[in-house]
């Protein structure tokens, strides 16, 4: 492929929002935005919205897909946290692979990860809680 169609296809990514391009030899292509292909009926690659409280207090950070869960952001390294981490609104807690693209699961808040809900490399469905978490102050 030449380097100016390479050029034309990224700005047509970045026209379109898209996240992905797959471009196959029989001239059929494969369009992807946020981490789901363009136009699928799948939930939106965003966090569903945060659970209220569970009666011990605690607040639940959902999976925004269905994909594998991983705690750190390659084998044999640390997690990006653990129970007990203090975590601020947007740092990395996780990774979940969907569809080949590794997506980072961010917090939406600060708090204090009380529970990991999920193990590395097992599949996790969409607003499935992958951690549990208390607020920072508490």
């Amino acid at each position: 492929m030449e380097d100016k169609n390479i050029r034309e296809y990224a700005r047509l990514m970045q026209e379109l929002g898209l996240t992905g391009l797959e471009i196959r030899k029989d001239g059929s292509l494969r369009l992807e935005r946020g981490g789901q292909p363009a136009g699928a009926g799948a939930p939106p690659a965003q966090a569903p919205a945060a659970a209220s409280k569970t009666p011990d207090g605690l607040f639940e950070v959902p999976s925004p897909m269905v994909g594998v869960f991983y705690s750190s952001p390659e084998e044999n390294a640390p997690p990006y946290v653990a129970p007990g981490s203090r975590v601020h609104r947007g740092d990395v807690l996780c990774l979940i692979e969907a569809m080949k693209l590794m997506n980072e699961v961010t917090a939406e808040r600060d708090g204090i990860v009380a529970e990991v809900c999920a193990t590395s490399g097992q599949v996790v469905d969409y607003g499935k809680p992958l951690f549990r978490m208390k607020e920072a102050g508490v």
